[in-house]
């Protein structure tokens, strides 16, 4: 029974990370390509809305790279306070250009709320959220718009780069790369399920009904499918973020996505269902639910092959594994020198994900919603 128990396990740890992208590898290779009247060079106006929380150190830079990259297309850029008191705003009022607007939320409602108000003053066809801290790869906007040109497109997503300060992916970078890989090959399937919060871009009337309860990245997504359109990701579309130096702050970054993306799937649990939603369904239930459920998975495996390893050399083998492996993420907690270790600093992001993971489930189970909070440093 304890080996059965084990081999679940296994599977259901090993599913989300290498036989799901598998699986669909091997439907996109089969299914045949989207035929579609393309719109290309529809002339569309864009709205940039930047949502911002005491950010003075940072928002002028932000401002002038958002309006070097609109160059001379036809668009604006929102900026929406929420309920800054460190000048920001005087800082955005400053600046002299007619395609800059400040739009201020008297009390402190957060990022979906401080969005819903910058859709409801914007004048564009396609509306851009991006984070302050995001830095905006040249030509990304170019990108963004021309995936637009698919009218079965509703939203495209940004892919992430995160960079130590002396510009090295590592780490994070390889769990990002592996994350970016598999939503384009969720993009050519049913859609993402999830857009990158930071740099994202939609449809005016993907947007009509805001939500601000449930993380809008994940609205999109889920709104895009309910309209019969699809959210995208463009690996040409890039948001640059600098990678948090501290494990602790990421730590709480993941657990809060959990948190938030468990609340806006409950919300949208209507897409679970694959007689109505496919293989968007089929999405949804592997890459969130399935993948959310991993850290108990990798629980059961620790403790079953444990069990088993009075019995069996090869479970006693696997367990030893596992306790050397945890032993020197534990140590790369503590000694921040072991991360330079490739293998070392891997380890330590997959474990500090899954406990996350772990951690966000249990929060939501015990109440706990995230509306606001305090942007990470980088």
């Amino acid at each position: 029974m304890v080996e059965i128990i084990f081999w679940l396990a296994v599977l259901g740890a090993g599913y989300s990370y290498l036989l799901y992208p598998l699986i669909l590898i091997i439907i996109v290779a089969v299914r045949p390509e989207r035929n579609v009247a393309w719109d290309a060079g529809a002339t569309r106006e864009i709205s940039v809305i930047i949502t911002a929380h005491n950010e003075a150190a940072r928002i002028r830079e932000k401002i002038t790279d958002t309006l070097a990259l609109l160059g001379s297309r036809q668009g604006e850029v929102i900026v929406v306070s929420d309920a800054s008191n460190d000048g920001t705003d005087e800082i955005v009022a400053g600046i002299r250009d007619s395609r800059v607007r400040l739009v201020r939320q008297e009390s402190r409602d957060g990022k979906e709320s401080g969005q819903r108000l910058g859709i409801s003053s914007a004048k564009g066809d396609i509306l851009v959220f991006s984070d302050v801290a995001t830095r905006i790869a040249p030509g990304s906007l170019e990108a963004l718009l021309a995936a637009f040109d698919d009218p079965t497109v509703g939203a495209v997503s940004s892919e992430d780069r995160f960079v130590t300060s002396d510009g090295r992916l590592v780490g994070e970078g390889l769990y990002v790369r592996y994350e970016m890989w598999l939503r384009r090959l969720e993009s050519r399937l049913a859609g993402l399920v999830g857009l990158s919060g930071s740099f994202f871009a939609a449809r005016r009337k993907v947007c009509e009904h805001w939500r601000t309860d449930t993380p809008s990245d994940f609205t999109v997504a889920l709104t895009c499918v309910r309209l019969g359109l699809r959210a995208v990701s463009n690996p040409d579309v890039v948001g640059i973020y600098t990678d948090l130096k501290q494990p602790a702050d990421e730590y709480r970054r993941k657990r809060r996505t959990v948190v938030r993306g468990i609340a806006g799937l409950v919300t949208f649990r209507e897409v679970l269902n694959p007689v109505r939603y496919g293989w968007f369904a089929f999405e949804a239930w592997s890459h969130k639910l399935l993948r959310w459920a991993v850290p108990w998975f990798l629980v059961l495996v620790f403790v079953s092959s444990g069990v088993l390893a009075t019995a069996n050399p090869w479970y006693g083998a696997f367990f030893a594994v596992q306790v050397v492996g945890y032993m020197l993420v534990a140590a790369a907690w503590f000694w921040p020198a072991l991360r330079s270790i490739g293998l070392i600093r891997i380890a330590h992001y997959f474990v500090l994900v899954n406990v996350a993971l772990a951690d966000g489930l249990v929060r939501y189970l015990r109440g706990e919603r995230i509306v606001t909070w305090n942007p990470s440093r980088r």
